[in-house]
């Protein structure tokens, strides 16, 4: 069975990026259920060595089948707590494992350009990272319909 996590990298859990990225994971995953990481609530334990929440966090990144990794923009990159906690994978850690990078944004060219950011941090790691989900704030009411969209998308972009 193919696992699905989901990965929130707003400081904030709960946000309308971690629901754009839930209802994305849902959509791809169904009719099972990603497993959800909101990278907020790890806190302190990101920068703490040992720290089980985040091992178990990182344990589910490299058992994962498919990521989806969320961030809203942020000084026109993803969060800084979404990079620390990827730094704390290997090298390749995320190779043979597909990854769709979700971002939003106030504006189309600032959500374009952290996707691809976003997109060159996935792909260091190892992963083979899907057509990305770049959206505006503006459009964040129809999250369900922009989920079952993308999903169909990526199910016949992979033969799923």
């Amino acid at each position: 069975m193919t696992q699905y996590v989901v990965v929130s990298g707003n400081p904030r859990s709960g946000s309308r990026t971690s629901a754009l990225a839930i209802a994305v994971g849902t959509a791809l995953a169904a009719p099972e259920a990603p497993r959800v990481i909101e990278v907020g609530d790890l806190g302190p334990g990101l920068l703490t060595p040992g720290d089980e929440a985040t091992a178990a966090a990182v344990t589910a990144l490299r058992e994962a089948d498919v990521l989806v990794v969320a961030t809203p923009t942020y000084k026109g990159s993803y969060t800084g707590l979404l990079k620390v906690l990827l730094d704390q994978l290997p090298a390749q850690a995320l190779a043979g494992k597909r990854a769709v990078p979700v971002v939003t944004a106030g504006v189309p060219p600032q959500a374009a350009a952290a996707e691809a950011l976003l997109r060159q941090l996935l792909t260091e790691l190892g992963a083979d990272v899907a057509a990305g989900l770049p959206v505006v704030e503006s459009d964040l009411p129809e999250t369900a319909a922009i989920a079952e969209k993308y999903a169909a998308t990526f199910s016949e972009s992979t033969g799923s």
